[in-house]
């Protein structure tokens, strides 16, 4: 399998310099077609940077590799030309129609047949009652509709998404993450980078960034155990006094109250059982063990990488 047939994405080496100061320091990513790929990492950790690059949208100071089978050096045009980018902030018109964005951007890519595409692309985004609505005049979910498929309008190969669901309800968030694995499942490559741990956990599988470094990937279940935690659920007694006591405790590395349950986690190992064996002895509270979460393994990975940079 070479990579230009099994990998959308097969870079080494990526790195990205501004001034004194490396944003992304010689990472190897290497990501199959049609999958979907989360990249997290806390703000400032270079994820934004790393997808420009991968794209070629933003050319690398060191480091080299291949996107949909194109040199990122010598073919950043052939790259550009077969992806889609939908950003954070809604970037289509307010002030022009359902209809008349999706035309406009048929016509600036010079599609053929472009009533034909604009029309199934309404009826695949469910904008069907909304074609003469002003873009300005939608909801959060429904510009997200109309930004998706003006996105993918011109069927490209490879979908960058940046925070693409801030500040939309759940139900179109999950409606929208359903239609990217619609999209995947025809051979689609999806790249996106979000906060939000159910997104993360809807991905085929992750890349952790932190401070221009890549502390994990794989699956969520191998990102998870790569952070080497082990978690308890305390039930009882006063649990926001026990969150304040415990979480001042230099081994455990989160607790946090999620309803009538403190969530504790830590890194495995004698030093986090003596460290809470006290705890466990008192009889008001009720100790289980747990399943450590995604989010006890993005605040252990943080917590790792800021120890490191001090």
């Amino acid at each position: 399998m070479t990579s230009a047939d099994g990998y959308a994405v097969d870079v080494h080496g990526l790195t990205k310099i501004y001034g004194k100061k490396t944003v992304v320091d010689h990472i190897d990513i290497r990501i199959p077609r049609g999958k979907v790929y989360g990249f997290l990492g806390p703000n400032g950790s270079g994820k934004t940077t790393t997808i420009r690059m991968i794209c070629g949208l933003l050319t690398p100071d060191a480091g080299e590799g291949t996107c949909l089978g194109a040199d990122l050096r010598k073919e950043p045009k052939s790259i550009k030309r077969r992806l889609g980018y939908m950003t954070q902030k809604f970037s289509f018109w307010d002030d022009m129609t359902v209809t008349e964005n999706l035309a406009f951007v048929a016509d600036m890519f010079g599609l053929d047949n472009p009533q034909e595409r604009v029309q199934s692309a309404i009826e695949k985004a469910n904008l069907t009652d909304y074609v003469d609505h002003l873009a300005g005049s939608l909801s959060g979910g429904w510009k997200q509709r109309l930004a998706l498929a003006a996105c993918t309008l011109h069927d490209p190969e490879l979908l960058l998404l940046d925070e693409p669901t801030a500040g939309v309800d759940p139900q179109a968030r999950r409606e929208f993450w359903d239609e990217i694995h619609r999209l995947a499942a025809e051979g689609l490559t999806v790249l996106v980078s979000t906060h939000y741990m159910d997104e993360a956990e809807r991905c085929h599988a992750i890349i952790y960034l932190s401070y221009g470094h890549i502390v994990a990937q794989g699956t969520v279940d191998e990102v998870i155990a790569q952070a080497g935690l082990t978690a308890w659920d305390v039930r009882g007694g006063d649990l926001t006094a026990l969150m304040d006591e415990v979480g001042k405790n230099p081994a455990v590395t989160a607790a946090a109250i999620f309803g009538d349950i403190l969530h504790v986690s830590g890194p495995g190992g004698a030093a986090f059982d003596h460290a809470l064996a006290s705890y466990r002895a008192d009889q008001a509270h009720r100790w289980e063990r747990a399943a450590p979460s995604l989010e006890d393994a993005f605040i252990r990975f943080t917590e790792q990488r800021l120890s490191k940079e001090a």
